[in-house]
């Protein structure tokens, strides 16, 4: 059953990955799962890999979308994306990052703002 909550997700990362192939970056893969948690979005910034987190919010009232990445939310992302790296054998020598795109929606579901921001979550 699909819910208002992963339709908005859904959107969200829609958005934010017409965003990133209009600025060059490559496509990998979206909504990769393992035990430990999902990537939203995979991608290649030139030989750089970038697992992307994307939180998408509609107004303000649970708070902005770049406050939705908790340090627990971080520690699982980190682990998720460790075994990303070491589960994709083409992958595994390449520099990665772990960016947060926050997209913020009006309550009538119109683009305010996007915040990328890069290398979001290290280890540390």
């Amino acid at each position: 059953m699909t819910t208002d909550r992963s339709r908005l997700g859904t959107a969200g990362e829609d958005h934010v990955r017409r965003h990133l192939e209009q600025a060059g970056w490559r496509f990998v893969e979206a909504n990769w799962r393992c035990r430990l948690g999902e990537i939203d979005l995979v991608f290649l910034d030139g030989e750089e890999l970038v697992l992307v987190e994307v939180k998408t919010r509609r107004g303000d009232a649970a708070g902005s979308a770049i406050e939705a990445v908790s340090r627990t939310k971080a520690g699982k992302l980190m682990k998720a994306a460790q075994w990303y790296v070491g589960s994709h054998a083409p992958h595994r020598d390449r520099i990665w990052r772990i960016d947060v795109a926050a997209l913020q929606l009006s309550p009538s579901g119109a683009v305010e703002r996007l915040t990328m921001i890069e290398n979001a979550i290290v280890v540390g």
